[in-house]
């Protein structure tokens, strides 16, 4: 099942941001675009490298309207604890949410239940806290926060120009479509 066009689900929860802990509600996110970026666990491989990516991006996103939320079943101790000791996590500036109870990876459909662990993936949120864009992948296979921004801005463009849409590899200032019964079977 899908969680793209509904909107998210009711969740609090305890989050490590910037030396401080911190509650956060699904109510944090009305009026804004949120990411929320789901990771298996803290003291891993593969998610520092796509938590720095994405912290690198951060200060771009924030211009943008964008707020990320890290997210992984571990707590929001544990979050404090992986930012003070690694390098990497050490550059986050956004949310780390603590999701030990699984409500919010239910929430958003990527928990693994057999393993009490959320699945690598991320989710676009538009202001009216409705999922916009989602993408899952398997366990070893990184993201790429430069192609999470391409994504972003195409959903903010779409919703700022209704009746448009972005074609593959679309970047920001290219040309867009309108669907229209001329273009049927000519594209």
């Amino acid at each position: 099942m899908s969680v793209i066009d509904k909107p998210i689900k009711p969740f609090s929860t305890q989050a490590y941001k910037q030396g401080e802990f911190v509650t956060v509600t699904d109510e944090d996110t009305k009026g804004k675009w949120a990411v929320f970026f789901f990771y298996p666990a803290d003291f891993t491989f593969v998610c520092p490298t796509e938590l720095e990516d994405l912290a690198d991006i951060y200060p771009t996103l924030q211009k943008m309207g964008v707020e990320v939320y890290s997210v992984s079943t571990d707590t929001h101790f544990s979050h404090k604890a992986w930012h003070d000791s690694s390098e990497k996590i050490g550059k986050i500036d956004f949310y780390m949410l603590g999701d030990q109870n699984h409500e919010i990876a239910r929430n958003f459909e990527c928990l693994r239940e057999a393993q009490g662990l959320a699945d690598r993936a991320t989710f676009v949120v538009d202001p009216d806290g409705v999922v916009q864009v989602m993408e899952m992948t398997c366990e070893g296979v990184g993201r790429n926060a430069a192609e999470l921004l391409r994504k972003v801005k195409a959903a903010q463009y779409i919703r700022e120009h209704p009746g448009e849409v972005c074609p593959a590899k679309w970047e920001e200032g290219e040309s867009t479509l309108a669907p229209s019964l001329d273009l049927v079977g000519k594209l």
